[in-house]
């Protein structure tokens, strides 16, 4: 099944292939992350079926929407030629799965899905960088990083961009030190309040002890003065007697 409006001459290297906007049931011969590529019978050029071009929803990977050898139905919404390749793009949300209908007969979703691929190409295979912000001076508060619009400082305040991940290292290792000599001087007092537990208990021994000693030697003096008493008392009482 094929619609095509009106007949136009191939441009070079474009022709035996499906004309632009034909609709088409075609296989599915492999599938990808990205997308599924289908066959199309009486055409050897396989093309793509990107995941954006899958279901008006959003499709994370292909394989939720198709499987190898699946009959389903395309819209052909892009021919390119790059170097020596053609590309074929085609569409499954233009077109009903189930009845073959063209949903966007007019072409619009294609065209503006077409826009949208040509707006975010990027031909100089160069990466985006924010060089052009960070070299950026705000005239609101004279630092660099970021335009006035987007400023948040009130008058007169200044902010700076946040500090690289090496500058966070010394950091890091200052704080890691501070804790350390922290811990040693704990471990330090410890110590030291264990050395003063030692001096005293050992001051109490000596104490008790030595009040131990001169209570036994009151003891032992008291009873001495005791039994010279009673010695003088006999004495006393035997020469009364004689």
């Amino acid at each position: 099944m094929a619609n095509c409006e009106g007949e136009s001459p191939e441009p070079a290297g474009l022709d035996g292939l499906p004309p632009m906007f034909s609709i088409f049931k075609g296989e599915v011969v492999s599938v990808q992350t990205y997308g599924a590529f289908v066959r199309l019978p009486g055409y050897k050029k396989q093309g793509l079926v990107h995941v954006s071009e899958m279901s008006a929803s959003r499709v994370e990977n292909a394989s939720e929407i198709v499987d190898v050898g699946e009959q389903v139905w395309i819209k052909v919404i892009g021919r390119e030629i790059l170097g020596d390749k053609v590309k074929l793009s085609f569409s499954m949300k233009a077109v009903n799965q189930g009845t073959g209908q063209d949903l966007d007969p007019n072409n619009v979703m294609a065209e503006q899905d077409a826009r949208r691929r040509k707006h975010f190409k990027d031909h100089t295979s160069n990466k985006i960088t924010l060089e052009a912000v960070l070299n950026t001076t705000c005239s609101k508060c004279s630092c660099k990083g970021h335009f006035a619009k987007d400023c948040f400082s009130a008058p007169g305040m200044q902010y700076a961009l946040l500090p690289e991940e090496d500058d966070q290292e010394p950091q890091q290792q200052t704080s890691s030190m501070a804790m350390k000599e922290d811990s040693n001087k704990k471990k330090k007092k410890k110590k030291e309040k264990k050395m003063k537990k030692r001096k005293r208990e050992r001051k109490e021994s000596e104490s008790d002890s030595s009040s131990s000693e001169s209570k036994s030697k009151r003891h032992h003096e008291h009873s001495h003065s005791r039994e010279f008493k009673k010695q003088k008392k006999h004495k006393h009482k035997s020469h009364k007697n004689s």
